[in-house]
């Protein structure tokens, strides 16, 4: 059984990650998309604009969704929150889609964009493991 401050210490740091990730998305796709506009071709800047900005928004909705789902008053179903989730998934690959199909973008660049997310979650936890070995290391 966890106690209340295993349970707390857990909040904290899963709200420290969700802001970490939530901060160093806009920070990467504001990063690869200058790096883009200075080194890449317009079409590639493209796909990284708009690869990052869908998968920006689509996590802060995911986000959101989940926190207003998990509030103790007004737990929502977790039917509803897949509704919410695989309609934001078809839009998203539709507007995927079309941006390829129009050759709007880069194929390449939107893929690079599209992992912005990604690489986030990825530096956030290699962050976590190094400061939870280096405290037990201690």
């Amino acid at each position: 059984m966890t106690s209340s401050s295993e349970t707390s210490t857990t909040v904290n740091i899963q709200q420290r990650i969700l802001t970490f990730v939530t901060r160093t998305n806009w920070i990467l796709l504001v990063s690869i998309s200058l790096i883009g506009l200075l080194a890449a071709s317009p079409a590639f800047t493209r796909g990284l604009i708009f690869g990052g900005l869908i998968v920006t928004v689509n996590f802060h909705l995911l986000a959101k969704t989940l926190k207003k789902a998990l509030q103790p008053k007004r737990l929502a179903s977790p039917n509803a929150i897949l509704v919410k989730y695989y309609i934001r998934f078809i839009i998203s690959g539709v507007i995927i889609f079309l941006l390829i199909r129009q050759q709007v973008v880069n194929p390449i660049g939107l893929f690079v964009g599209l992992s912005v997310v990604v690489a986030s979650i990825t530096l956030a936890t290699m962050i976590e493991v190094k400061k939870l070995f280096f405290k037990e290391a201690v």
